[in-house]
């Protein structure tokens, strides 16, 4: 049998019981360090530290020396989930192996995923599971203080962040509705930078234009429009439209009521009028149809 080291006295009794209990798995199956370094994938130095108390194994660690020894896993990660806590506590505020924050705490709380009080309750069922009794070494205390206040801080971050997220996402919906109204509300018909037809009549219902036609300069206007180049097709309105309708009138085609409205009536007629002057037959005003209503 190995002749061990006495362990370091400063060391908590929950690392203490783990390590003697490595120990005796070690001794139990007759191998040395370099031969269970071979076995665990662990370096002969590193189960020289667990061994002796000055660093703790990872849960892989303790895994393998549980099957090397043939005991009980859940019994040892439990002993190990219990030092694990004792030895957090131990170097809290410092960036000694085992500390939280470490690459060797993480091996120890990164299997489980528990911290806190959830960890205390899982290790706290592995010990009575594999027969360990609460008021024994293996005892656990409720949360102090300050883990109550660290987790109250946490929920109150999480609440901060939520409301925050609510009121950046209603501000951008309210942008972008605003945005939207003033799009429509600006937007010229199949991209004319001088049309200023609206899609649809006003919500009062359709008004009536005054067809009030003169000729100036040789062009025939009806005051309602000066445009020269507007694009106009079926489903638009303004006064365009209106413009339009008075012109078609006096050049002997019917567009229906002068509304500004855009309808069947008027299509009809600018195919006739377009049909007339020789022009493509689309029912649709454009630059060509303009100059032939204005002549």
């Amino acid at each position: 049998m190995s002749r061990w080291k006495v362990l370091p006295g400063e060391l908590d009794p929950r690392v203490r019981q783990l390590v003697v209990r490595l120990r005796r798995l070690k001794d139990h199956s007759g191998l040395s360090l370099r031969q269970l370094a071979a076995k665990t994938g662990y370096s002969t130095s590193s189960w020289e530290r667990y061994l002796g108390g000055r660093s703790l194994p990872p849960r892989e660690a303790v895994e393998a020396m549980a099957r090397i020894g043939g005991d009980d896993p859940t019994r040892l990660l439990a002993l190990h989930e219990v030092a694990a806590e004792a030895w957090g506590e131990g170097r809290a505020g410092t960036s000694t192996p085992g500390s939280p924050g470490s690459p060797e705490a993480s091996e120890v709380t990164g299997s489980t995923g528990l911290t806190g009080s959830a960890h205390t309750v899982e290790v706290a069922g592995a010990l009575r599971a594999g027969g360990a009794d609460d008021t024994g070494p293996y005892n656990l205390s409720a949360p102090n203080e300050e883990t109550r206040h660290g987790r109250s801080l946490r929920v109150a971050l999480v609440a901060g962040s939520v409301a925050v997220v609510l009121a950046v996402s209603s501000a951008v919906l309210l942008a972008v509705r605003l945005s939207d109204g003033d799009s429509r509300a600006s937007a010229t018909p199949l991209g004319s930078a001088t049309s200023s037809v609206s899609p649809s009549p006003s919500p009062s219902g359709p008004r009536t234009y005054a067809c009030e036609v003169e000729r100036i300069e040789g062009r025939w206007y009806a005051g309602n429009s000066r445009t020269q180049d507007a694009v106009l097709a079926e489903g638009l309105a303004g006064p365009e439209v209106a413009e339009a309708q008075c012109l078609l009138r006096r050049a002997g085609f019917a567009p229906g009521v002068v509304d500004g409205i855009f309808g069947p009536h008027t299509k009809s007629a600018v195919e006739q009028l377009q049909k007339r002057a020789g022009l493509v037959v689309d029912g649709i005003i454009g630059r060509h149809t303009w100059g032939a209503l204005r002549r």
